[in-house]
């Protein structure tokens, strides 16, 4: 169905694809796999016509293929699912549905909107979500966007008569499990219609869901393994050249918190979102909200950095009332917000790595009201060797970089400025198994440096393994707490029991 025969694809300095051999039969589900970096999601972006490859051939059905744009790939049978989703918030679902695709539903020049609506229900019913198609997408949760997201491809299915390729890129960084296996369950039911390309850093569902996977590092192949047959410890290996430590989250590392108090909440509400909230982060320690989608407790952590608004109850931060709840006030008392949507509001594309490093501590860069670009630089050059960011160099943009190294590239802009409460939301989703033992290791040197950590976790595991205290969320409402120190941790069911 699809084959890439030694494609090669350069940017400025950097060969991100060298030689790349892959092949997809009709009918099939292939993993993808690497650290982020390993040119993922360049050859997925050369497939699907966003770039166009520099050498080598790309393949389907045999003929030769080269799409100048996404929309002669999408002519061709050919839909991506992206990671960071392509969806025009302030647009219905249904606009959303057929964006660029609207002539069907239009007569004398006027989009009869009835009719579309009753078009985007039938795709909408595809994925098992029920929603207004008259709503508008912003107001979705990552969830329900990320279901939208593959209803658009699925319209494939209606324009186009052959068969598709769909390609998935971290299609379920952020669903519950029981939305991951509807996801599962439709992936197979499409089969007889469509081929699959899985990218995932989530190896146990690519091995679950792939025939076959592919191993990418350094923008080469160094493996293809059949997904029944492969183990994840081996795959880890290849793909980051290491073996993976034991100690993967760094609990040996876990040091007592201080006394000193950083954040307090005291009550707060906000209703619809969150009940009567009120905890204590200490110097030195990681405190974890888990809860299942929906919870409140993303809601907790935009209001902690002012981007919402509750509408009772009091916080204080080292000691001092926080009167207004704004991000500026936020920034200004030390606090740093990773957020779950990196790319739309923790990084700026088409800054610099270095840019976008110093973006909240200008005021140490200029002098007489000029930056010292070549400050700046050097402060920056320092977090790209200290996380192991991947960048062609400081001035690189940050937007082209992967998903995991723009990760790190957030993180280093608050704890470079020195924020010392710092608000991580699912700061590892969509980051590979090494990138995630540096993101460990810094958020245990942040503690160790004094900070203070309010974390919402990817995983159980991942909460369970870093926390020194866990909140559990249900309906936005704390309903436990656990101690969380090293030899003393809670199980997963303990957690599970009062989310549920």
């Amino acid at each position: 169905m699809l084959e890439f025969r030694k494609v090669e694809k350069t940017f400025t300095g950097v060969r991100a694809l060298k030689g790349i051999d892959f092949r997809v039969e009709r009918g099939e589900i292939v993993g993808l796999v690497g650290e982020n970096g390993a040119g993922k999601s360049t050859l997925m972006k050369v497939l699907y016509g966003a770039y166009q490859h520099d050498g080598g051939e790309v393949l389907i059905n045999d003929r030769p293929t080269r799409f100048a744009n996404p929309r002669e790939a999408m002519k061709q049978g050919i839909g991506m699912v992206f990671q960071e989703q392509s969806l025009i918030p302030n647009l219905s679902v249904m606009e959303n549905i057929f964006l660029g695709f609207e002539q069907p539903f239009v007569r004398l020049g006027v989009i009869r909107w009835k009719r579309m609506a009753e078009a985007a229900r039938r795709q909408l019913a595809k994925v098992h979500l029920d929603v207004d198609p008259y709503e508008i997408t912003g107001k979705l949760s990552f969830a329900q966007r990320q279901m939208v997201e593959l209803a658009k491809v699925l319209t494939l299915e209606e324009r186009i008569e052959g068969h598709l390729v769909i390609l998935l890129d971290e299609p379920t960084s952020v669903l519950a499990k029981e939305e991951v296996a509807l996801l599962f369950k439709l992936v197979r039911e499409l089969r007889q219609r469509a081929s699959f390309i899985f990218v995932s850093h989530r190896l146990d569902e690519v091995l679950e869901i792939s025939d076959r996977v592919y191993v990418l590092k350094d923008g080469e192949v160094v493996d293809v393994v059949k997904g029944p047959e492969a183990r994840i410890e081996s795959i880890q290996h290849k793909m980051v050249g290491r073996e993976i430590s034991k100690q993967y989250y760094r609990e040996e590392k876990q040091l007592p918190p201080q006394d000193e108090v950083l954040l307090e909440a005291r009550g707060l509400t906000r209703h619809g979102h969150y009940e009567d909230i009120s905890l204590k982060l200490r110097r030195g320690e990681v405190l974890a909200l888990v809860g299942v989608e929906g919870s409140g407790g993303e809601s907790v952590m935009r209001t902690l950095f002012g981007l919402e608004q509750p509408e009772s109850g009091s916080l204080q931060v080292k000691g001092r009332p926080l009167a207004h709840f704004s991000a500026a006030d936020a920034v200004a008392r030390g606090i740093g917000y990773i957020p779950r949507e990196r790319k739309i509001e923790g990084i700026v594309a088409g800054m610099s790595v270095a840019e976008n490093i110093t973006l909240s501590q200008l005021g140490r860069f200029s002098r007489g009201g000029v930056l010292r670009i070549g400050a700046e630089k050097v402060l920056a050059q320092q977090w790209i060797d200290r996380l192991e960011i991947k960048a062609p160099g400081v001035d690189a943009n940050a937007g082209k970089l992967s998903g995991g190294n723009q990760q790190k590239l957030v993180i280093s802009k608050w704890r470079s400025g020195g924020s010392d409460i710092i608000l991580l939301d699912h700061p590892t989703r969509g980051v590979d198994v090494g990138a995630k033992e540096n993101i460990y290791e810094v958020i245990r040197e942040m503690c160790a440096d004094g900070c203070g950590v309010l974390l919402m976790a990817d995983t159980l595991e991942e909460a369970i393994g870093l926390a020194h205290t866990i909140a559990v969320l249900k309906d936005g409402r704390i309903q436990q707490w656990f101690d969380c120190r090293p030899g003393a941790k809670p199980s997963l069911y303990d957690l599970v029991h009062h989310m549920t």
